[in-house]
């Protein structure tokens, strides 16, 4: 298995054929899902994927799927996905490149998505070398707000509306996070 990066427990990796499958049953996923507007079919799940693997085999980095080092079980192999992307040219505060996660729900509470979070960040400013980083949520989705903290991002105060969503949807209004090079190279220090 060819690693882009990894960590103490996991691998931030390029996407292999396998993962599609578990990608497809956690988009499938209500709990998972909740601060998204929808379930995702398998196919459009699987576009997704594919896209995914395409950017990093363009680029050399994206979202990248995240496998744990101590898995015996292939099956249990994938356990979601970490990374960074460029936004979408319609968000407000365009151009930026955002890190996210998405992790099946039992591997949540165990340090995962924030153990992969930082391997991002690192890659982001010393391979990148990029100034800062963003992210961004639902107002509601204080569970992904609180990972933004615990990896050293802060709330720039600058909600906005998804452009992508009806204004008076539920999940509408977002929060933007942020994180500066510099900021990250004092919390490493």
């Amino acid at each position: 298995m060819t690693s882009i990066t990894e960590t103490e427990r996991l691998y931030l990796r390029q996407w292999q054929a396998s993962d599609f499958t578990p990608f497809a049953e956690m988009n499938a996923n209500p709990k998972v899902m909740a601060y998204f507007p929808k379930l995702l079919t398998t196919s459009m799940s699987n576009i997704i994927a594919k896209k995914c693997q395409t950017l990093i085999e363009d680029n050399g980095w994206g979202f990248w799927a995240v496998s744990r080092k101590d898995s015996s079980d292939k099956s249990d192999d994938f356990i979601g996905m970490v990374g960074l992307n460029e936004v979408h040219a319609d968000m407000p505060f365009a151009p930026a490149v955002e890190i996210a996660w998405r992790l099946h729900s039992e591997y949540w509470g165990q340090g995962y998505a924030t153990e992969a979070a930082h391997a991002a960040l690192r890659y982001a400013f010393e391979i990148l070398e990029l100034s800062d980083v963003v992210a961004f949520t639902a107002v509601i989705n204080k569970r992904s707000q609180k990972l933004m903290q615990r990896i050293g991002m802060t709330d720039t105060q600058q909600d906005f509306y998804h452009p992508m969503l009806n204004a008076k949807h539920p999940l509408a209004e977002h929060v933007l996070y942020k994180i500066t090079r510099q900021q990250w190279q004092v919390l490493r220090a």
